[in-house]
């Protein structure tokens, strides 16, 4: 594969491509890129390394600012970058798609894509509100290209004069990696699973439950959502089950998992590798993020056939259709608490928004179809600058 066009992705995490990336970077590979994965090194970036059968350079980037590390970590990708000579660069996340859009101007790649997977700076303010706001404006004057994985992202950026309009696109219907229908599909072994959840968690059968999933932070809207909950139990008789990563860790606020301890009907469950019986246990999943690029959660919640009720916010007005696949309400607890009764109380509305969910999701964002559009993007870019093609 000597003469097949180098693709160098990048990322800050390996957790990134070790999630966001599965599947994609053994089917550019086997579509006739030759595929690299940089990111800092861990257990993940092996794993990646083993599962998709591509090269990887683990190369410790910083995730939040901090100048030695920072310029280590450029001199570093500059350095790789010339010695692997890539075609294409394609940079996430908001410090590696910084570093990398740097250093592949730097070492003259022929073909730079910023993947603009969410803006971080929406929910901050003062100096990392400055710092991100400069960092995002550098990333994309370095890229050739900046791909935003939701439409109302894209118009976010641009209407924040980050980038021009005809500089920023959305490839297909959006969506970074798409969601695989076989990991998220309600068999009878997923049904007999969710069942036997409810029972551990001693839900009866005649009970409704709210779900959530995601780390139990104020940008993910866990206050609302208790808030929510709160108006919601006041009269009907439900549960509520949030699965997150972080309740255990520091990060989350201690105000926040002291009232979710002693709030009735809450329970928490660790992080779980398949997500599929939760979805089905759920009669609705709440989704109250305040910003995202666009999001798995409701993604995967739809293929189970579940509706889903989320914020106005950036990448989540993408991710569900107002009135067909769940309900967008404004970024208010009392709104967020009718949107999640609708479906409470009318378990078959609640079906027919979950089976139109399903379906949006296996028309638009299967996996395949994400991965064809960015090697059709690719291609248009390397044949726009006389680069080699793909052999796939």
């Amino acid at each position: 594969m000597h003469d097949a066009p180098r693709l160098v992705y990048v990322t800050t995490l390996p957790v990134t491509p070790y999630l966001l990336l599965r599947g994609q970077l053994r089917w550019m590979r086997e579509a006739g890129f030759h595929v690299s994965v940089v990111s800092s090194p861990g257990p993940e970036l092996d794993a990646v390394a083993e599962r998709e059968g591509v090269e990887v350079y683990g190369l410790p980037i910083p995730r939040d600012p901090e100048p030695r590390g920072d310029a280590i970590a450029l001199a570093r990708l500059v350095r790789l970058f010339r010695r692997l000579r890539p075609d294409i660069v394609n940079a996430s996340t908001p410090k590696a798609g910084l570093l990398g859009m740097l250093a592949a101007r730097i070492a003259r790649v022929p073909v730079r894509v910023y993947l603009l997977r969410g803006l971080r700076l929406e929910t901050a303010s003062g100096g990392l509100l400055r710092v991100l706001d400069a960092s995002e404006r550098l990333a994309s004057a370095c890229a050739h290209e900046v791909v935003a994985v939701s439409d109302s992202l894209r118009r976010a950026y641009v209407e924040g004069g980050y980038v021009p309009a005809e500089k920023c696109r959305v490839l297909g219907a959006g969506s970074s990696n798409g969601v695989d229908p076989r990991r998220f599909t309600v068999t009878d072994e997923v049904t007999s699973m969710a069942r036997q959840m409810r029972r551990d968690l001693g839900i009866s059968d005649s009970t409704g439950v709210v779900g959530f999933a995601g780390r139990m932070v104020e940008d993910k809207g866990i206050v609302p959502l208790l808030d929510a909950y709160d108006r919601l139990r006041a009269d009907l008789d439900v549960g509520l089950v949030l699965v997150g990563d972080d309740l255990a860790g520091d990060s989350v606020d201690p105000a926040i998992r002291a009232r979710i301890e002693r709030t009735p009907g809450a329970h928490v469950l660790p992080r779980m590798n398949e997500l599929a019986p939760f979805y089905a246990m759920v009669d609705v999943l709440a989704f109250p993020s305040l910003r995202e690029g666009f999001p798995n959660v409701p993604a995967e919640c739809a293929l189970c056939a579940t509706p889903v009720v989320g914020f106005d916010s950036t990448g989540v007005v993408d991710a569900i259709l107002d009135g067909v696949t769940g309900r967008i309400v404004p970024h208010d607890a009392g709104a967020l608490a009718e949107g999640l009764r609708e479906y409470l109380v009318d378990p078959e509305r609640a079906r027919a928004h979950g089976r139109a969910g399903r379906e949006r999701i296996l028309r638009d964002f299967t996996p395949e179809r994400v991965w064809h559009a960015w090697a059709l993007e690719y291609t248009r870019l390397l044949a726009a600058r006389g680069r080699p093609l793909p052999h796939g």
